[in-house]
């Protein structure tokens, strides 16, 4: 048999498609719900990518207390990386919404554009993740952490109470996981 070529689709997964199976035993309503959040989850990725692409260009937007323009405009003005990698391991590594680290602060910046409250201790792992990756110890660094949604900016400032446990579990748990590696060789 000659099967029909779909390159094009190739690495791509259908919203209906076999691997997400549970679709089958959902009612229409259920279906409806989980796919305006599957639309919700695809507008995300694109503010988000426009975020990345304002701070990089430089291009503020207008100074309303809305979530999106608060972000861009804050990370502008603290001159933040968006979109950076912070990595440990091939076990443990995240990407840092907007990143900066000047005269010995740590700022980290999250836009959240989802309904669902967002938790600071994500912005903890990146602080914990930035400490490890670039040989800093949370004592010897001021950290502000901000989460940037419904409308409203989130601030911390952790203490190294909250970021060298982290940093432990880290380090323990991808120890861990290295060696469950080994065993499955």
């Amino acid at each position: 048999m000659n099967f029909t070529n779909h390159s094009d689709l190739e690495g791509c997964h259908a919203f209906l498609g076999a691997s997400k199976y549970h679709w089958i035993n959902y009612s229409e309503d259920k279906l409806v719900e989980s796919y305006r959040k599957h639309l919700a989850t695809l507008q995300g990725t694109i503010m988000h990518e426009f975020a990345a692409s304002c701070i990089k260009l430089g291009q503020k937007l207008e100074p309303k207390p809305k979530t999106l323009n608060m972000y861009v405009n804050d990370a502008i003005g603290f001159k933040m990386t968006p979109e950076q990698i912070l990595y440990y391991s091939d076990n443990c590594f995240g990407t840092a919404d907007a990143i900066c680290f000047r005269k010995n602060q740590l700022r980290i910046h999250d836009l959240k554009t989802g309904d669902i409250p967002a938790h600071i201790e994500q912005l903890e792992v990146y602080a914990a993740l930035f400490c490890l990756e670039y040989d800093f110890k949370p004592a010897d660094i001021e950290m502000e952490l901000r989460i940037y949604q419904f409308n409203e900016i989130q601030i911390k400032n952790p203490t190294v109470e909250d970021i060298v446990p982290i940093m432990d579990k880290i380090k323990t748990f991808d120890k861990l996981i290295d060696r469950i590696k080994e065993e499955e060789l």
